[in-house]
């Protein structure tokens, strides 16, 4: 049996990581900051007027900078909510990319998703609150929920080209991309369903085993049909 389906899982939504690496120097640091700082201000806009009654200039006001300061840090409006995502992707393919030897795609996305850390790993008592403010905020605008399926969208592409490359799959394939949708599929089911339990008001311990069992179960029911799928060679190649 596939360890996707054996082994227990910790997952924990994504919706919220970093990316480790070497220290930044002066100059990114300052934009990093002044990247959280816009961030922040339109969240806490966004949470006392909703998403749709915020507008980018007033963001810009509120967090002392030009309008064009605004867009040359997040692109689209709905990035100032879906930002921290960016570091997603590229933690994603990397897992996928990196894994050792005799691994299956399948188990290295479940070994992915069991080492995100997100709000339901949060230790500050203020976290719920404001995981309740951000999910009636994303659930509540039609403009977000559809950005964020353009994000998932991405990544299951992105997930698929790197599938295929590395089964050698020939071109008009469908083979990789089915697999990439099935396994982008367990996460966005998991977020919707950690989602639905901030908003009736779940205890966060209780949700964090409750998302935890059921990527458990997804990923059990997917290792019958991809447990042997993508598996790395021995020599890399």
């Amino acid at each position: 049996m596939s360890p996707a389906a054996s082994a227990p899982r910790r997952y924990v939504s994504a919706m919220a990581t970093s990316v480790p690496g070497a220290q930044p120097g002066l100059r990114e640091r300052k934009k990093q900051r002044t990247r959280e700082l816009i961030a922040e201000t339109a969240r806490r806009l966004f949470v006392e007027r909703g998403f749709d009654g915020v507008t980018v200039a007033e963001i810009a006001r509120a967090a002392e900078v030009a309008e064009k300061t605004v867009f040359n840090y997040f692109p689209t409006k709905e990035d100032l909510v879906y930002w921290r995502l960016e570091a997603f992707e590229a933690q994603l393919l990397a897992a996928i990319r990196e894994r050792p030897a005799g691994t299956s795609a399948l188990d290295a996305f479940g070994g992915f998703l069991a080492a995100q850390r997100g709000w339901l790993a949060e230790k500050d008592p203020e976290a719920s609150g404001r995981m309740v403010a951000v999910a009636r905020m994303i659930t509540e605008s039609p403009a977000l929920m559809a950005r964020e399926q353009q994000v998932f969208e991405q990544f299951t592409h992105s997930l698929a080209a790197l599938l295929a490359e590395e089964t050698g799959a020939p071109a008009g394939d469908v083979t990789s991309w089915v697999a990439a949708n099935a396994l982008m599929g367990v996460h966005r089911a998991l977020v919707v369903s950690m989602r639905r339990g901030v908003l009736a008001g779940v205890a966060r311990a209780r949700l964090a085993r409750d998302v935890a069992e059921q990527a458990d179960r997804a990923l059990g029911a997917l290792a019958q049909g991809l447990g042997a799928y993508a598996v790395k060679p021995a020599d890399g190649g």
